[in-house]
């Protein structure tokens, strides 16, 4: 009996933690945090208690409560008792926080498979984040081609396109017939091809179900959307036309865009200036030849942008460790306020004090290039405007979505033809009616047989 129970991602965008049973075998796919998780008791410094493990989180039943889950540490406080392992494996699709952010709470003994790519997401973020702890695992890395057997149930990861390398589908192979879970995955990047071929592989394994995602699945897409194509495209307009200074800003994992704006820069002799994090994360990306990433060391279109800590001066010892690896690449704000008309910088919101400092000439340009907000009283998005209002700088909004829009999913469905469909990381299941296949609409919690 293969059973399927949803502990995250129902009606909601991200916090995916999917049970699958089969027999005596039990695994997850995927064990995130939602976008929305917990707001309606914690807010800003609000935030659950460390010191508290699960507590405060089994006190709102923000967590599902189960036996041979969790790690000994973090039960100490709960009146869950703690058990040996009772899950056999946790497979994590790729590396954003609404996909991997609750491995953290799972006990160590049980064996966490990923991408190699996303451990080494997962490392560098451990490395230059004080914030990111995803504790001590068993990780075991696959590629595409593998074929992971986990007692009764095989699993088989195959990558897809998304806005962060090394993302992956997987088609589970069960007592019942082939399970695919698609994870997020798009058919407009750069490698369409890794998503066509996910799918060509869906459907050759003619799927009992299929564990869909539908974060674009709306009766009505109100923001703009481009092809990566289109961004490069729009982005080589906007820099080929000014003499000015260009900053950025994009989501901090999106390596697909800062390629992109790396090329742009290359394409219109302009140096690619970046943060030290970033460039960190570069550094251990490019151990992966498969992404085909500059290398922030090595790469002479590659600056790396150090603002002023503690002594105001500079200094080596001003910096972390980590940090200090790319002095010899170092910019500072009187080198980026110096070369305004070669430059492309990379400039995230929380560091636009840095604007005051490097003084960017009015008529300079700005791409956002992530999503536009939810609803026009953001308050962020309000302030942001005003900075680029107060430096006189033009703004371009420009960003390729990380997910199939709501015809390429139906497509998507129909091509593959499953039997019954779990719509999941979406706020619109209902909309799922249109696919050709039986529709399951999923509850938190409640458990579902395949047969």
């Amino acid at each position: 009996m293969v059973i399927l129970t949803f502990y995250g991602g129902v009606s909601e965008i991200g916090g995916n933690k999917i049970l699958l049973i089969d027999g005596d075998t039990r695994i997850f796919l995927d064990f995130g945090q939602s976008f929305n998780f917990g707001t309606s008791f914690f807010t800003g410094w609000l935030a659950p208690r460390k010191i508290n493990g699960l507590r405060d989180y089994f006190e709102f039943d923000l967590l599902p409560r189960l036996k041979g889950l969790y790690s000994l540490e973090q039960l100490k406080t709960t009146d869950l008792p703690y058990t040996k392992p009772r899950i056999d494996a946790v497979f994590l699709s790729h590396a954003h926080f609404d996909h991997i952010n609750h491995i953290e709470f799972l006990d160590s003994e049980i064996p966490v498979y990923l991408g190699e790519g996303t451990k080494l997401f997962l490392e560098a973020m451990e490395e230059t984040s004080s914030f990111c702890d995803y504790g001590k695992h068993r990780f075991q890395t696959f590629r595409t081609g593998d074929r992971i057997t986990i007692q009764d149930i095989v699993v088989e990861p195959i990558h897809v396109d998304h806005s962060i390398p090394a993302a992956y589908g997987f088609l589970i192979h069960t007592s019942e017939g082939t399970i695919v879970y698609t994870g997020d995955l798009r058919a407009h990047g750069p490698r369409k091809d890794m998503t066509q071929q996910f799918i060509e592989k869906a459907r050759a394994s003619e799927p009992v179900a299929m564990i869909c995602e539908g974060t674009r699945v709306v009766e009505k897409e109100k923001r703009r959307n481009y092809s990566e194509g289109q961004v490069l495209e729009l982005s080589n307009e906007i820099v080929s036309s000014t003499k000015k200074i260009v900053f950025a800003t994009h989501y901090s994992r999106d390596m697909d865009r800062l390629r992109t704006f790396y090329t742009t820069a290359k394409n219109n002799d302009r140096k690619m200036v970046v943060s030290p994090k970033t460039a960190h994360l570069l550094g251990r990306l490019v151990e992966d030849t498969r992404l085909d990433l500059p290398n922030p060391i090595k790469d002479e279109n590659v600056q790396v942008y150090y603002k002023r800590k503690k002594t105001g001066e500079f200094d080596e010892k001003d910096y972390f460790v980590w940090e200090r690896e790319f002095l010899d690449k170092k910019a500072t704000y009187k080198s980026i306020q110096e070369n305004q008309g070669k430059l492309i910088m990379d400039l995230d919101f929380y560091q636009f004090g840095e604007l005051i400092d490097i003084n960017p000439h009015p008529g300079s340009h700005f791409i956002h290039s992530m999503s536009e907000p939810f609803s026009e009283e953001d308050i962020e998005d309000q302030v942001m405007h005003n900075w680029l209002d107060h430096f006189q700088m033009q703004f371009h909004q420009l960003h390729a979505s990380g997910h199939m829009n709501k015809s390429q999913i139906l497509n998507m469905i129909n091509y593959i033809k499953p039997e019954r469909v779990f719509p999941i990381h979406t706020e619109n299941q209902d909309l799922f009616e249109a696919a050709g296949s039986t529709v399951q609409a999923i509850a938190y919690g409640k458990e579902y047989m395949l047969h």
